[in-house]
């Protein structure tokens, strides 16, 4: 028996651009002013991420892996993986209405499937499953890319954030 085959969701086809222009300025603003997140996804002047899609509650976006997101055996670093997902959280909330802020995080976990190694392409989904008035509920996959097309998952995490309803 071999490995089952990865599981693979085909990205969504329509796009808001609303919303998307919101989630880069979002990130190129609020996101880079991190030390980390600067570090990880480039400076807004040299960005290393490229944002792809958004609609409400959702967006995507692609990043090439270099040395900086590698542990000592040369994949994917777990804290890397766990970054990214508490930066797609926040960027998900940022997408379901447009807001400018993303709140705290009250809860991050991660799941660890596969691997990606130096020079891969990954392609991150950010999505909201919930927002209410005080409790945000996000999840947050990792897909490595193949032949330009989304193959199989590398990490897969959930972040609840504290947030105040929108006024």
């Amino acid at each position: 028996m071999g490995d089952p085959a990865p599981v693979v969701a085909a990205p969504p086809s329509s796009n808001d651009f609303e919303i998307l222009a919101h989630v880069v300025s979002y990130h190129s603003t609020r996101c880079c002013a991190s030390p980390i997140y600067e570090f990880l996804l480039g400076p807004p002047t040299a960005p290393l991420i490229r944002f792809t899609h958004a609609t409400k509650g959702l967006f995507l976006a692609r990043l090439v892996l270099s040395a900086r997101h590698l542990n000592s055996a040369g994949g994917l670093h777990g804290s890397v993986s766990a970054t990214i997902v508490d930066w797609a959280g926040g960027l998900a909330i940022a997408a379901w209405d447009l807001r400018d802020t993303t709140g705290v995080s009250v809860d991050i976990n991660i799941t660890y499937l596969s691997s990606a190694r130096l020079g891969d392409e990954v392609e991150i989904e950010g999505s909201v499953g919930r927002v209410g008035g005080n409790l945000a509920f996000t999840e947050v996959k990792i897909w490595k890319v193949e032949g330009g097309e989304r193959g199989g998952l590398v990490a897969q995490g959930r972040h609840t954030k504290f947030v105040k309803a929108k006024k």
